[in-house]
C-alpha cells in the first residue's frame, strides 16, 4: 500500500438530507477511481458504507462510515455520513476531521430540512464547500428550482459552475461552464464525450463562466489586477483565485451528477484533486485551552480519535486522523486526556467494512487501529512527554429522553455494560442512574436514534432493552407562612425516645427580611445541589433545644427536602426557623430530634399551599409554511406558550416555552406532522408551577403508591 504524503491527500465528506443519495454516490466515486469493479446498490444491501445489518434492513445510513480511493496520485479519504436528523452526532464527527464538504441536494426535493441543520456545522466549521444537486436522471428532477433555493438559504457564495442539458429520465449532458465543454455520457453512463457547447447553451455557459472568473480573481490581489486588465484568467490562475476562495469558505461551486447512473462523479472527483485543499491547506487544529497545532509532517506524531465502533468478535475499533507528524506500525504513543500508552500494532486503511493493513499514515491521512486498552472518541494521543490535546467535538445536546425498564436481576450488571459500550461509541448519547427519579435515564436524538440503541443491545450484547416513560422531575415549594409542632414520645422499656420542636416554614426569597417576631441567633442558606435554596435560622432563646441537636434537626428537615411531602419531587427555596422546642435530660438524641424536625417540616410544609412546579423547556421548531399549521395546533395540545414567530430563510421558525412533560416523543410526532420537514431543539429554560389539577391528580398518585408500599 501506498503511503501519501500530506499535499497528496484529501478528506472529503459527504453530507445532506436522507433520501439525497449519498451513499449511492460514495459507490460511484469508488467505482470511477477503480477503487471496486461493481457498484453496489443500496436496495440490495451491498454497499461499500453501509455495512451493518441495521442499515442493510433498514435501507439507509445510520453510522458514519470511512472510504478511500486514489485519484492521479492523491488519495481521497470519503466520509459518508447519515442523513436522518437522530443521528446527527455522525455527521459531526466527520466534520471534525474532513477538509472538504461535499452537500449532497436531490434535485426533485431540493434544500430540505436535513441540510439546513447539517449546514449549520459546516458554517460553523468553515469546511470549504461543494454542492452536487444529484438525482438528475429522477422525472421529478428541477434543477433550476434547486439551485435557486440554495443560492437563496446559502448566500450569493452559491455559484453554479454546471448545468444540466435535459434533466429528467433522458438525462445524459451537463454543460461545464469552469471548462467552457459539454459532457454528454453514455447510456450506462461512466466516462463522458467531450464535446462543443450548443449555440442555445453558449450564453448561459458564457455568463457563468464570467462569474467564475470573477470570483476567482476577488481572492487574490494580483488576480484582481490581471482580471481588471485583460477581463479574463487563464486556466491555471483560475485554479488558484478558485482554491483561495473555497479555502477561505468563500466560494460554493455547484456540480450537476447522478449517482445512481454514474454521470458526474468523475468530474468531482478531479476537481477535489485539482482545486480542494489538502490537510496542510487547511488552518492549524484548535486545541483545548487554547493554541493550535498545524498540520505539520515534520512535527513529532499527534493522532486524535472521533469514532469508536465496537465489532463483535472483534472489539474497539478506533478510527482517527494524524493530526501532525508520521505515525508507524509499532509506534506507542500516550492518551493526553488519561495517561495511558497505547501501542499501534496494526494500522489500517479503512473501506467501510474491510481493513487494509498499511506501515504508515502521514499527517492529515485517516485510519483505523484495533484493541487500543483504554482510548476512545474524543481523545488525543501524542509521543511521551507531550500533552497536547485536540479541541473536543462538540455534539448537539438531547432531544428525547426514556426509561429503562431493568431486565431481570441477573441481566442488571449486563444492561449496564452493554449500554456503557454503546455509550462510547456514541457520544449523543446519555446514560444516567437518577438517583432522584429512581430508574436508569437514557436520553438521545430521537425515537429512531433510540430504537437503534435497543436494536444494538440485542444483536451485539444480547440484552432485551423496554424504554418507558420516564418520570418527571418536578420541584416542590410552598406559597405561605406556616407555623406547627410536632412532639416525637417513644417509650418501650429502658431509654426512649422524646424530642419537640416549633417550626415556621416559609417561601425563600432572594433579600428577604428576618424572620418577622423572631430572634434569630444564626442563618444559614444553602444552594441546594438541585437547583434552588434553602434557609436555615436558628431562634432558640433560653436554652430550650441544646444547639448540639442543631445537626440533627437539620438532617431531619433535608430528609423531607430530598423527598417532598406532596409527590416525592426534591423542595427548594424554603426558610425553616426553630423557634421552640422541648427535650428531655435522659430520652433526648439525635434520632429523636431528626424524627420529630422531618414529621414537623412535613405537616407545615402541606399547610403551607404547596405548589408543585414542573421544568420548561425552551422549544425551536424550524418548518415549512406549508406545515405550520399543523406544528401550531399540535404546540396547543402540549400546554405550549407560543413565545415568537419569524422567517428564516424559506423556513418558519416557531418558539414556545413548553413543560418537559408535553415533550415526551415529540421528535416522532414532529416527524409525522410535517413529513420530515421539520428540525427542533430543546434547552431546558426554567421551573414554574404546574395546574393545579394536574397538582392534585399527581399529588394522590404518591399518596395511594406510598399506601401500598407501606402495606407492603
Amino acid at each position: 500500500m501506498a503511503t501519501y504524503d500530506t499535499s497528496k491527500i484529501r478528506n472529503v465528506v459527504l453530507v445532506g438530507h436522507a433520501g439525497c443519495g449519498k451513499t449511492t454516490f460514495a459507490e460511484t466515486m469508488l467505482f470511477e477511481a477503480k477503487a471496486i469493479t461493481r457498484r453496489g446498490s443500496v436496495t440490495e444491501g451491498n454497499t461499500q458504507s453501509d455495512y451493518t445489518n441495521i442499515e442493510q434492513e433498514r435501507g439507509h445510513s445510520l453510522f458514519a462510515s470511512v472510504l478511500h480511493a486514489s485519484w492521479k496520485d492523491t488519495k481521497i479519504n470519503i466520509l459518508d455520513t447519515p442523513g436522518l436528523d437522530d443521528f446527527v452526532g455522525e455527521v459531526v464527527t466527520a466534520l471534525k476531521v474532513a477538509d472538504t464538504a461535499i452537500v449532497m441536494l436531490n434535485a426533485r426535493s431540493g434544500v430540505e430540512v436535513g441540510t439546513e441543520i447539517i449546514w449549520e456545522y459546516v458554517d460553523k466549521y468553515e469546511t470549504p464547500t461543494l454542492f452536487v444537486i444529484n438525482q438528475l436522471d429522477h422525472e421529478k428532477a428541477d434543477f433550476e428550482t434547486t439551485l435557486e433555493q440554495a443560492i437563496n438559504r446559502f448566500g450569493s457564495r452559491v455559484l453554479p459552475m454546471q448545468f444540466p442539458v435535459n434533466a429528467g429520465p433522458g438525462f445524459n449532458a451537463i454543460i461545464d461552464a469552469l471548462r467552457m465543454v459539454m459532457y454528454v455520457f453514455p447510456a450506462g453512463g461512466g466516462k463522458p464525450e467531450k464535446k462543443p457547447i450548443p449555440a442555445e447553451h453558449q450564453a448561459r455557459a458564457n455568463e457563468m463562466h464570467a462569474a467564475l472568473v470573477e470570483a476567482a480573481a476577488e481572492n487574490d490581489e494580483a488576480l484582481m489586477e490581471k482580471y481588471f486588465e485583460e477581463g479574463t484568467l487563464d486556466e491555471e490562475e483560475l485554479a488558484k483565485g478558485l482554491s483561495i476562495g473555497l479555502a477561505h469558505h468563500q466560494f460554493f461551486p455547484v456540480f450537476c451528477a447522478s449517482g445512481l447512473k454514474d454521470m458526474g462523479s468523475g468530474r468531482i472527483m478531479g476537481f477535489i484533486h485539482d482545486i480542494c485543499p489538502s490537510p496542510a491547506d487547511r488552518p492549524a487544529a484548535s486545541l483545548e485551552g487554547g493554541g493550535s497545532k498545524p498540520c505539520d509532517p515534520g512535527a513529532r506524531p499527534c493522532v486524535f480519535i472521533f469514532k469508536t465502533v465496537n465489532e463483535p468478535k472483534v472489539g474497539n475499533v478506533s478510527y482517527f486522523k494524524v493530526f501532525s507528524g508520521s505515525l508507524k506500525t509499532g509506534d506507542e504513543l500516550v492518551n493526553a486526556d488519561t495517561g495511558t500508552a497505547e501501542r499501534f500494532a496494526q494500522l489500517f486503511e479503512s473501506e467501510g467494512k474491510n481493513r487494509d493493513a498499511v506501515p504508515e499514515l502521514k499527517a492529515g491521512d485517516i485510519g483505523c487501529v484495533v484493541k487500543l486498552k483504554g482510548s476512545h472518541t474524543n481523545q488525543t494521543l501524542n509521543p511521551k512527554g507531550s500533552e497536547t490535546r485536540i479541541e473536543q467535538i462538540h455534539f448537539p445536546s438531547s432531544r428525547i429522553r426514556m426509561a429503562v425498564v431493568p431486565p431481570s436481576k441477573a441481566e442488571v450488571e449486563k444492561m449496564a455494560h452493554a449500554l456503557h459500550s454503546i455509550r462510547e461509541e456514541d457520544p449523543t448519547l446519555h446514560v444516567e442512574q437518577s438517583i432522584e427519579l429512581k430508574q436508569t435515564i437514557i436520553e438521545g436524538q430521537g425515537e429512531m436514534h433510540l430504537d437503534i440503541v435497543k436494536l444494538k443491545a440485542e444483536q451485539n450484547f444480547g440484552v432485551h432493552l423496554e424504554f418507558i416513560e420516564p418520570r418527571i422531575p418536578y420541584r416542590e415549594t410552598i406559597q405561605r407562612e406556616s407555623n406547627k409542632d410536632y412532639r416525637h414520645k417513644k417509650q418501650s422499656g429502658g431509654a426512649g425516645q422524646f424530642a419537640e420542636v416549633h417550626m415556621r416554614v416559609e417561601p425563600y426569597y432572594e433579600g428577604m427580611p428576618s424572620p418577622n417576631g423572631l430572634t434569630v441567633k444564626n442563618i444559614e442558606i444553602e444552594d441546594l445541589k438541585w437547583g434552588g435554596k434553602f434557609s436555615f435560622c436558628w431562634a432558640i432563646v433560653g436554652g430550650s433545644i441544646d444547639a448540639r441537636f442543631v445537626n440533627a434537626i437539620k438532617k431531619g428537615i433535608h430528609a423531607k427536602l430530598e423527598e417532598g411531602p406532596l409527590t416525592g419531587s426534591y423542595c427548594r427555596d424554603i426558610r425553616v426557623s426553630i423557634y421552640d422546642g422541648k427535650m428531655h435530660p435522659v430520652d433526648s438524641n439525635d434520632m429523636a430530634f431528626q424524627i420529630a424536625a422531618t414529621m414537623a417540616f412535613k405537616e407545615n410544609f402541606l399547610q403551607a399551599q404547596p405548589q408543585l412546579l414542573e421544568p420548561i423547556y425552551d422549544l425551536e421548531v424550524m418548518c415549512d409554511a406549508e406545515v405550520m399549521g399543523n406544528v401550531m395546533g399540535d404546540l396547543q395540545t402540549r400546554r405550549a406558550i407560543i413565545a415568537g414567530m419569524d422567517a428564516e430563510g424559506h423556513y418558519q421558525v416557531i418558539r414556545a416555552r413548553v413543560p418537559l412533560k408535553e415533550l415526551h416523543k415529540y421528535s416522532s410526532t414532529l416527524r409525522a406532522l410535517t413529513q420530515g420537514k421539520a428540525k427542533f431543539t430543546i434547552t431546558f429554560a426554567d421551573y414554574a408551577a404546574v395546574p393545579m389539577d394536574l397538582q392534585a391528580k399527581l399529588a394522590a398518585e404518591y399518596a395511594k403508591h406510598a399506601h401500598d408500599e407501606s402495606e407492603h
